[in-house]
């Protein structure tokens, strides 16, 4: 198993960094080779230029302004996302990676004859994953539609493998969260990590 972590949050002490601990706890546990994406700590800048742009459409942009990203993406099996839902989707600086770094000819084909539609090119990832928190309640994101979510699961997904396994696991009320209900989501965590990657935890 080859597992890539991309975490986004800007703080080191924030509840989003104790779950991707637990996150890369249980891959290790599991025996998964493990790389981290770390979009914060790196730096990462989301911002899509115009030429770059240009070049995304037109096909010549390449892979090497972000290889190491790119390199990562085409080398895991298992695609996990740890981030916090804020405005009940992903945070900026997220979504430009999806913008930068999910490359035409390598995430996905471009269509060649007019009015035709993107083919998939992660079908070498079978497994995908979120594990995020939100300040709204369960239902108020379902209201609204939970896209953050929809974007990952469903659209990323269809990129993937065709029977790609998924899990998802949030934290609602994150803003009045108590230490009894952090400590009962990081054992969800835990448990719905074990069973997506099949490794039973030693008791």
């Amino acid at each position: 198993m080859r597992a890539l972590v991309v975490y986004c949050h800007p703080r080191a002490d924030s509840f989003n960094a104790a779950i991707r601990d637990t996150v890369l706890g249980r891959l290790a546990a599991a025996g998964a080779e493990v790389r981290q994406i770390d979009l914060y700590g790196e730096g990462f800048d989301p911002v899509m230029s115009a030429a770059e742009n240009a070049a995304y459409l037109d096909g010549t942009l390449g892979t090497e302004h972000l290889a190491q990203h790119v390199a990562g993406i085409d080398w895991c099996d298992t695609l996990i996302f740890v981030y916090p839902t804020w405005w009940y989707g992903m945070p900026a600086l997220l979504k430009g990676w999806f913008d930068r770094a999910l490359l035409p000819g390598s995430a996905f084909i471009l269509p060649e004859e007019d009015g035709g539609d993107i083919k998939p090119g992660l079908t070498h990832i079978t497994r995908l994953g979120v594990f995020t928190t939100c300040g709204a309640s369960w239902w108020l994101t379902r209201l609204i539609g939970a896209p953050g979510r929809r974007t990952i699961l469903r659209g990323v997904r269809l990129l993937c493998a065709p029977r790609c396994k998924t899990t998802f696991a949030a934290h609602y009320l994150m803003d009045s969260s108590t230490p009894d209900s952090r400590a009962k989501h990081l054992d969800r965590v835990h448990r719905k990590l074990d069973r997506f990657l099949g490794h039973r935890a030693q008791a």
